[in-house]
């Protein structure tokens, strides 16, 4: 029989990225739907996450918190899905995911708030700078159809989630290069169904997206 998955998330969060994930694999799991100000900070949750936070993951007796941790997770615990990288594409598989985890995610919040960074700092941030780790980002959407080369694996549901949600929200700027590459991650079955069941579950929770009317 196989081990148990259960989701926690909210369906305007960053759990969109691991439902993606979900999806990708195709199997089964509970979703339990969290709120922000209430049972995100629970008991019972918080011995899932002590931060409090979503997404999160149990997969039998493994706990798994942080969206790229459970792209990767599940790659590897499910690789029937062939979404966890092959040897020649392990190099470029974790470099990305991780920069984008890290590095780009600060960067895009930084520049998205106004935070400033002295020039004589950046060389002690991660990202050094925005503009840098942007052009990190369209290098190497260009070189290639997907992160770790030529097909789909697990950063890119990580990556071009993050993109397409960065394109969205106006954190970067449009570029044929980052269009494109958003266009192509999703164009897929599994992001049309997680999609329709975030939308589901945020009806189902009575909530309107931020900015709509």
């Amino acid at each position: 029989m196989a081990e148990a998955i259960t989701f926690y998330t909210h369906p305007f969060s960053r759990g969109r990225i691991a439902r993606w994930m979900l999806e990708e694999v195709g199997v089964a799991y509970e979703t339990v739907l969290l709120d922000y100000e209430t049972s995100m900070k629970a008991r019972d949750c918080l011995a899932v996450n002590p931060m409090g936070k979503v997404p999160a993951i149990r997969h039998g007796d493994q706990t798994v918190t942080e969206a790229a941790a459970i792209c990767a997770y599940m790659a590897f615990a499910f690789p029937d899905a062939d979404l966890a990288p092959r040897d020649n594409e392990r190099g470029a598989f974790f470099r990305w995911l991780f920069f984008a985890a890290g590095p780009l995610e600060q960067a895009i919040f930084d520049h998205a708030f106004g935070v400033a960074r002295p020039e004589e700092t950046r060389r002690m941030i991660g990202y050094g700078s925005y503009d840098a780790a942007v052009d990190a980002l369209a290098q190497v959407v260009s070189a290639s159809d997907f992160i770790a080369g030529d097909r789909f694996t697990a950063a890119d549901v990580y990556v071009g989630a993050s993109i397409g949600w960065a394109l969205q929200q106006g954190t970067i700027e449009p570029s044929p290069a980052f269009d494109a590459y958003a266009a192509r991650t999703a164009d897929r079955e599994a992001w049309a169904r997680s999609n329709a069941k975030d939308d589901a579950a945020a009806a189902e929770m009575g909530l309107v997206a931020p900015g709509s009317s």
